[in-house]
């Protein structure tokens, strides 16, 4: 079967080391798997191309140059269009898998004029999230378009339930489904608790909305814990700033951002994984837990978002109220105190980990489209 996955969003470079590039990648790897002939055709490709996906053809549309925003938004228009004009160039399709992006519509439009599958993964509410955070002259442009890829995808499928609430507000009679983020827990496996000092651990970018300010706080509150932050973004200078402020020189270590092959290795570090999400609304699917729970690694969240349906208090970890830099100190001192509950955490967090895998989440996406590509699927090993 051959396969078009189109990325024209130009913050995502696929094969770059952010969450949303790892994001792809996944997907990548598993219609490979399955012995689908894919082509990429993306704004970014963000870096060299895995080994294992080099079977993978590469076109890359690049990215515009300009930085005013209304200009910038007419350039990203002109290059939905060219990818109109490289599909049509192209041998035919079986297949449109599609990250959405604020102006495409060529991979849509294609699947549906040829009269093939489309798949549409929407992983945020990208009009909302553009407006509040870097700015959006051409809204109803953005909006009509949105409808558009929507309503001619043959499945639209959302990563949380809040995203799918989204696309039926936008597009009312859109096919949309629900199919969280994933792990492959062949790549994340559980290790022996690292000796030393007690470390717990943030892997994430570093932006506003992920709560690391208040995870710093709570570290100040407990003794003897060190925070490694593995991660880059805007909040770095602030963090770094507060941490000494706050006495932390010696007990927070910055990472940076590293590879997603060196991801194991620094969750092998940790005892714990934190995901302090500073208010209870989210519509993200967050791929650092799951990577913390494939790891065996017990898990401090805030109740935000979807978090309470992936990890059970007491169970997998400990959830405590999103903000609250006091109630996480807390939970991170009983988990510091408990080396058995610790234990029993990890064996938890593992088999919960099973049940979220990219191998089940491409199946359901693929499955919403009434696609069956041949191959063997791998089975992810305990």
């Amino acid at each position: 079967m051959r396969v078009a996955y189109v990325c024209l969003d130009p913050g995502v470079p696929v094969f770059g080391t952010k969450g949303c590039s790892v994001h792809s990648q996944e997907v990548l790897r598993q219609l490979v798997r399955r012995g689908a002939d894919v082509t990429l055709l993306c704004a970014d490709p963000g870096g060299a191309t895995p080994e294992d996906l080099r079977s993978v053809r590469v076109l890359c549309l690049g990215t515009p140059a300009v930085r005013e925003r209304a200009v910038r938004e007419v350039a990203l228009q002109a290059a939905d269009r060219a990818l109109a004009a490289v599909l049509d160039s192209l041998p035919p399709f079986d297949l449109v898998y599609e990250r959405y992006s604020l102006w495409g519509t060529a991979g849509m439009r294609y699947a549906a004029r040829t009269g093939i599958p489309g798949i549409l993964e929407v992983n945020a509410p990208l009009i909302e999230e553009q407006e509040r955070h870097r700015g959006l002259v051409a809204r109803e442009e953005a909006l009509a378009r949105a409808q558009v890829v929507m309503s001619l995808a043959r499945s639209v499928v959302c990563v949380s339930e809040p995203v799918a609430a989204w696309v039926g507000d936008v597009s009312p009679g859109a096919r949309a489904s629900v199919v969280p983020n994933g792990v492959d827990p062949q790549r994340f496996r559980p290790g022996p608790e690292p000796t030393g000092p007690f470390t717990i651990g943030f892997v994430g970018s570093l932006k506003p909305w992920h709560g690391v300010d208040v995870l710093v706080r709570a570290v100040a509150q407990v003794n003897g814990v060190r925070l490694r932050i593995v991660g880059d973004g805007p909040e770095r200078t602030s963090l770094e700033r507060l941490a000494v402020g706050l006495g932390l020189t010696e007990r927070v270590e910055f990472a940076g951002m590293v590879s997603a092959a060196a991801l194991p290795g620094e969750l092998s570090r940790l005892h714990v994984g934190t995901a302090p999400y500073p208010t209870p609304e989210g519509y993200f699917s967050p791929m650092k837990v799951f990577e913390y729970l494939a790891a065996g690694l017990p898990v401090v969240a805030s109740r935000s978002g979807q978090l309470p349906g992936i990890i059970t208090d007491g169970v997998e970890g400990l959830l405590t109220p999103a903000g609250d830099a006091l109630a996480l100190a807390a939970a991170t001192t009983r988990l510091r105190s408990h080396p058995e509950v610790r234990g029993r955490m990890r064996r938890a967090a593992r088999h919960t980990a099973q049940r979220h895998t990219w191998s089940s989440a491409v199946d359901a996406s693929l499955d919403s489209a009434g696609v069956s590509l041949p191959g063997i699927r791998p089975v992810a090993a305990v």
